[in-house]
């Protein structure tokens, strides 16, 4: 067996990933906070049956990215720094649900579409720093989270986060997969 995936596999997550995130950012913005993780649990069902190699070890990372996500974006929103639209609750330290479902959206793609960064945490460092603010700037953009401090603050602020977050988790990747990747490949 070839350790190569059809091509279908990696435009099928990347589908999932970007259509889910403005699902999720949209639903939140227009009072439909539900609309989002409805949408993710759909794509999960998805991922886990037909993009998985082994839907067991997915479904393990994808939960433990939601449970880091949930702590990330909720003490982002308990701090004061993000507000979020369409919270579930009144305690700001417990991160919306569709927020939780972005992660779990991005968790998905780290042995899919973004397998490329396994290995390479210099470059997840870099494309997370610029690609994390970018989404949230988005996101604001359609009315799905705010900014309490100065735009180039935020902007500084969640590229460090998301840098840090995303080769951390391409590096958990990379020890999850890897192996998995070496025993599938054919000389």
């Amino acid at each position: 067996m070839s350790s190569q995936r059809p091509w279908w596999h990696s435009l099928a997550n990347f589908l999932g990933l970007q259509g889910g995130w403005f699902v999720c950012a949209w639903g939140a913005a227009e009072g439909r906070p539900w609309a989002g993780p409805l949408f993710v649990a759909g794509y999960m069902l998805i991922h886990l049956r037909w993009l998985a190699q082994d839907w067991r070890k997915e479904a393990g990372f994808i939960a433990v990215v939601c449970v880091l996500g949930f702590a990330v974006d909720g003490v982002m929103s308990g701090t004061g720094f993000l507000v979020y639209a369409s919270p579930l609750t009144n305690l700001p330290w417990l991160a919306p649900v569709w927020i939780v479902g972005m992660w779990a959206l991005f968790a998905s793609a780290f042995n899919v579409s973004l397998a490329w960064l396994q290995g390479r945490p210099w470059l997840a460092f870099a494309l997370g720093a610029v690609f994390g603010p970018l989404s949230y700037e988005a996101g604001a953009r359609l009315g799905g989270v705010s900014f309490t401090a100065d735009w180039w603050v935020s902007m500084a602020v969640l590229a460090l986060v998301w840098g840090v977050v995303t080769a951390g988790l391409a590096a958990v990747a990379t020890g999850l997969y890897q192996r998995e990747l070496k025993n599938n490949v054919t000389v």
